[in-house]
């Protein structure tokens, strides 16, 4: 069904964390009631919405009951039980499709995906022994991350494998769980581009990010990002070649490597709103959330262009400790996401300072 949505009509959001939130609070900027599931009670997204589901992501009689009650159903975390998502889309539209979410969740199926359209990743195996760990570092070399092939973010579910480690330790950490190992790659920086396509195969790019990362949670993401034209270029080219292979309806975030050699290479992606694009919500002219949200319900595509420079900053743990601070700073716009708790590693909100754009 390729109807849009009108507004006022109900959204469903898989996930309760804070990319819900704020695509929640996009949502009803343009007259969308938003309707969440989520296992966790009082989240960040329950707190902005008009309804919630509290029930287990494989509770089948919840997820018929919420897809019965809204008109499009999306998500803010891919992980999500195969099982589940075909019950939900066999009731009610699922933008970006199930085929989407099966390539993303899968660190495997993801890096086939690129290399078989051309897209270059760094050197990869799969593993499923100690056995074949010892022969993948063997041909990629070290140092090499080894990585579970499903769930796993900021940080958490990989190794570092260098010259001291014991891989059969390393494998041992894995708990069994299929993995890939990914070779090392020594470079110049990272960048993001999130690319949108909608209903009509129309795609609107936000500009090239430059993210840095700290204890494999990104700590800021820069715009403009310091790299050339052409460079930009062929990286938002990535993008949305992968957006068209992918037949995508909603958002996409695909990281990259920038190699000392000035070419690109993918990391991984992302079918959602992504941590870096908050900056988009202060210095573009359409942000991401709502262009997340314009995309599901099959509305024409706002303009993505930047008016402003920025630096987003991520609030990680008693970091949130500073938001009076950040009120009181000139040019700085605050993002909280309602989580009661400050814990180490956990994102608590957001702060992005901008200032004019520079030509």
């Amino acid at each position: 069904m390729n109807t849009p949505v009108a507004p006022g009509g109900t959204i469903g959001i898989i996930g309760g964390g804070q990319l819900g939130r704020m695509a929640a609070l996009a949502a009803a900027r343009l007259g969308y009631r938003v309707h969440v599931f989520t296992p966790e009670a009082d989240s960040p997204t329950e707190q902005v919405a008009a309804q919630a589901t509290v029930a287990a992501y494989d509770d089948m009689a919840a997820l018929e009951a919420f897809a019965r009650a809204v008109d499009v159903v999306t998500f803010e975390f891919e992980n999500i039980p195969a099982a589940s998502v075909r019950l939900l889309t066999s009731l009610v539209p699922v933008r970006p499709s199930w085929k989407v979410l099966e390539v993303a969740q899968d660190r495997i199926s993801e890096k086939r995906f690129f290399n078989g359209i051309g897209i270059a990743t760094a050197p990869w195996a799969e593993i499923n022994s100690a056995a074949e760990l010892k022969a993948a570092v063997d041909t990629i070399g070290r140092p090499a991350v080894l990585k579970t092939t499903r769930l796993g973010y900021d940080g958490k579910g990989q190794v570092k494998i260098t010259a001291q480690t014991d891989l059969d330790q390393a494998w041992a950490s894995m708990d069994g769980a299929p993995a890939v190992l990914e070779g090392f790659i020594d470079f110049a920086g990272e960048i993001s581009v999130i690319v949108a396509r909608g209903l009509d195969g129309f795609c609107a790019t936000f500009d090239p990010a430059w993210n840095i990362h700290t204890n494999h949670i990104l700590d800021t993401t820069t715009i403009p990002a310091p790299i050339s034209a052409p460079l930009a270029e062929r990286a938002t080219q990535v993008a949305l070649k992968a957006a068209q292979a992918l037949d995508l309806v909603g958002l996409l975030a695909v990281e990259m490597f920038v190699t000392k050699a000035g070419e690109v290479l993918v990391n991984e992606m992302a079918p959602r709103p992504h941590n870096s694009g908050h900056w988009t919500m202060d210095a573009c002219v359409t942000d991401q959330f709502e262009q997340f949200i314009r995309a599901v319900c099959g509305l024409p595509l706002g303009n993505p262009e930047r008016h402003s420079d920025a630096v987003m900053t991520n609030l990680i743990g008693d970091d949130v400790d500073q938001w009076l601070d950040v009120l009181k700073e000139p040019g700085a716009k605050l993002h909280l996401y309602g989580k009661a708790q400050a814990r180490p590693g956990r994102k608590m909100g957001h702060v992005t300072r901008i200032q004019p754009r520079q030509y």
